[in-house]
């Protein structure tokens, strides 16, 4: 097939590779402008931008996709089919028509559950068990057009936001390719989603949410834990400075004197402290203090005298 490939960030990146490795004609590749980060304001290449200079394949990078020029463009390649994964845009009714066997979406999720932009990082902040990979034929809605193929995994008990991309990018990849081949041979039934699945809108994150509210359940305050992680991070306060939390484990509370108030260290030792939550009690096993690097709890302690009866969360 003639191919159209847009997509930005790494998650995009391997099902790019898959569509080569098949053999498949990319004609194009879109992606998102070149950015300027950190404070020497150096221009940075998408992932996407990346991997696709590396093959001698032609980039395009339009301001807004529905850029008249740009569709144009979009129009003069012809593609067959236009493959889009976490590109960015809402992309226009205008271009969405354009090839002939549609655009087709790699969503991470198993839709219609999870909509929007971070499917990945809120199934396990919501204690999903699992998760997958869903192909779909694009409309002007957002997730919402009809579901073409779905690969599901299993949520290990210790899952983040970190490894569930990047089993869901590898997974992504391979699907695509079995849903390009179904739709060339005319093998695939798409099927429409029924919105009464739909759940709660995965939106976007924001460093807002990672801040841990220690009255909410451990249980919760540790998947949230693990779905910000590696980015952008759930973190507390000890002693006015930012400390951010990597790895805890939930316990009960009772093992470690009873009642007390949400936030309170309720016990230190050599690898470890233990902080009351809403219900039951949350064993800190990893975090970074403002400034300083990622460490284990242990060594965090052996550099600092926190004591039980200390509260965690006050700014």
């Amino acid at each position: 097939m003639r191919v159209v490939f847009m997509g930005t960030p790494d998650f995009s990146v391997p099902t790019l590779e898959k569509i080569i490795e098949a053999g498949h004609e990319v004609i194009g590749v879109v992606t998102q402008p070149d950015k300027a980060k950190g404070r020497g304001k150096k221009v940075l290449f998408p992932p996407v931008k990346e991997k696709a200079l590396e093959h001698n394949l032609p980039v395009y990078q339009p301001k807004r996709a529905r850029e008249p020029e740009f569709i144009e463009q979009m129009r003069e390649l012809n593609p067959d089919v236009m493959v889009v994964v976490a590109f960015g845009q809402i992309l226009p009714k205008a271009l969405l028509d354009i090839p002939k066997y549609g655009c087709v979406n790699v969503h991470a999720s198993l839709l219609p559950k999870y909509r929007g932009a971070a499917p990945i990082q809120w199934a396990v902040i919501r204690g999903e068990k699992v998760s997958g990979v869903t192909t779909m034929q694009m409309d002007v809605g957002l997730d919402t057009g009809d579901m073409l193929m779905k690969t599901e995994v299993a949520l290990a008990e210790d899952e983040t936001g970190g490894s569930l991309h990047d089993k869901l990018s590898v997974l992504g990849g391979e699907l695509l390719i079995e849903t390009l081949k179904g739709l060339e041979a005319g093998t695939i039934q798409p099927e429409k989603q029924d919105d009464s699945q739909t759940g709660e809108y995965a939106r976007m994150l924001d460093k807002a949410l990672g801040k841990v509210d220690f009255s909410m359940p451990a249980e919760e305050i540790e998947r949230l834990i693990r779905g910000l992680n590696p980015w952008p991070s759930a973190y507390t306060f000890y002693h006015g400075k930012t400390m951010k939390l990597w790895k805890a484990k939930v316990v009960s509370a009772d093992a470690d004197g009873g009642a007390a108030a949400p936030g309170e260290i309720l016990s230190v030792d050599k690898k470890g402290f233990t902080v009351q939550t809403g219900d039951g009690a949350l064993r800190i096993l990893e975090l970074q203090m403002e400034g300083k690097k990622r460490m284990d709890a242990g060594a965090f302690l052996r550099g600092c005298s926190m004591a039980a009866g200390e509260i965690l969360g006050q700014e």
